[in-house]
């Protein structure tokens, strides 16, 4: 079973969603996700201070298996993007939690969180 920590929010496309201290949220691909890649070998990610919708594709992970296109959970502004990614795209399999986060975003409506998967329903999906 992949780890799932019950402090994120997640969507079925196996992104996960960290509601921050300050208001953004910061999102990352799963542990599920890394582990049905195998070796993540390249990283695109989007451009800071774009507006997204949600399910939008806006950043793509390569692994020596396949490319896979990585969607925007909710709507609003990327804010940030993890640049360390693009040089070390091998922190996806190690950290999919912690040092391998994809973006931040600054969300355009808070009611969205609502509509998130939590720990126990996306543990479910992914049986």
């Amino acid at each position: 079973m992949s780890n799932i920590p019950a402090d994120l929010k997640y969507v079925a496309s196996h992104e996960w969603i960290r509601i921050d201290e300050d208001g953004l949220v910061t999102i990352g691909i799963t542990d599920f996700a890394q582990s049905q890649l195998g070796d993540v070998v390249f990283v695109e990610l989007p451009e800071a201070d774009t507006e997204v919708e949600a399910e939008q594709d806006i950043a793509v992970v390569e692994s020596v298996k396949a490319a896979s296109d990585i969607y925007a959970p909710l709507a609003g502004t990327i804010v940030a993007v993890n640049e360390d990614l693009v040089d070390a795209p091998e922190k996806v399999n190690e950290d999919p939690y912690g040092d391998a986060w994809f973006f931040k975003m600054k969300l355009a409506d808070g009611s969205q969180l609502d509509t998130l998967l939590d720990a126990d329903a996306y543990a479910k999906l992914c049986e």
